[in-house]
């Protein structure tokens, strides 16, 4: 077991998921993976299960009876993290719109520079996205503007799911008390672990969108972020 573990959450992403896995162990820095899948019809569990036989310490799956959300998922896959004891919780898309590559700088900012959470920020050095509409674009930045301006959380990239998590910020925060499921669930989570007094670290990325599989980005979870965060600062969250 390493000190590390990395959490891909996944629905239907055949076309990725061995590849992710595959550029994951090829990492100088050895990590494990726990893949957290809400029963793709597509198959992805079966291709885990496969590459299991390959690599049967250090990759491990947690099927979901049902799709509720990509917050939920990752609270499913925080609370297995600490349970078996790591140290640092990565969370990592199975798109490769985060580069595996970016794995150790996540690392390193927690485990050697100080940081108890440690964000992969496309917006930390200028706009570093690669292969989004402008809307799209326009979109992500203003509202991570819009997040930082309305609760003062001092980040540029609000919204990022690219993130490192000491144990000690996941054991302080109830996930039981997550209130948010999509966007707002990384807001959420920052404005907590900020607010508990602890130190977030921006790593400058890149982030390139998928080439392969579909979105899950749907209306329903902009507008959460949007108007979600209203609520989060007006009413104020359990800590």
């Amino acid at each position: 077991m390493q000190d590390t573990l990395v959490i891909i959450p996944t629905y239907n992403e055949k076309e990725n998921i061995e590849k992710i896995i595959r550029a994951t162990f090829s990492q100088k820095k050895a990590f494990d993976i726990l893949i957290v899948d809400d029963s793709s019809p597509d198959g992805t569990a079966r291709i885990v299960k496969e590459l299991q036989k390959e690599f049967p310490k250090s990759l491990c799956l947690q099927v979901r009876k049902e799709k509720n959300g990509l917050g939920a998922a990752y609270i499913h896959g925080f609370k297995w993290a600490l349970k078996k004891g790591y140290d640092y919780i990565i969370e990592m898309d199975a798109d490769f719109s985060h580069n595996p590559e970016d794995l150790e700088r996540l690392y390193e900012a927690c485990a050697i520079e100080g940081a108890d959470l440690s964000i992969g920020s496309r917006y930390s050095k200028g706009v570093n996205v690669v292969n989004w509409p402008m809307k799209r674009v326009l979109l992500s930045y203003f509202a991570s503007r819009y997040v930082k301006i309305v609760t003062g959380i001092p980040i540029h990239d609000t919204t990022a799911g690219f993130v490192c998590y000491k144990r000690r910020v996941l054991e302080t925060i109830k996930l039981d008390k997550i209130r948010f499921v999509g966007y707002a669930f990384q807001i959420e989570m920052k404005y907590k672990a900020w607010k508990h007094g602890f130190t977030l670290k921006e790593v400058s990325v890149i982030f390139t969108d998928r080439t392969e599989g579909e979105s899950k980005m749907s209306k329903t979870i902009i507008t959460e972020a949007i108007f979600g965060i209203i609520s989060m600062r007006l009413k104020g969250l359990p800590k």
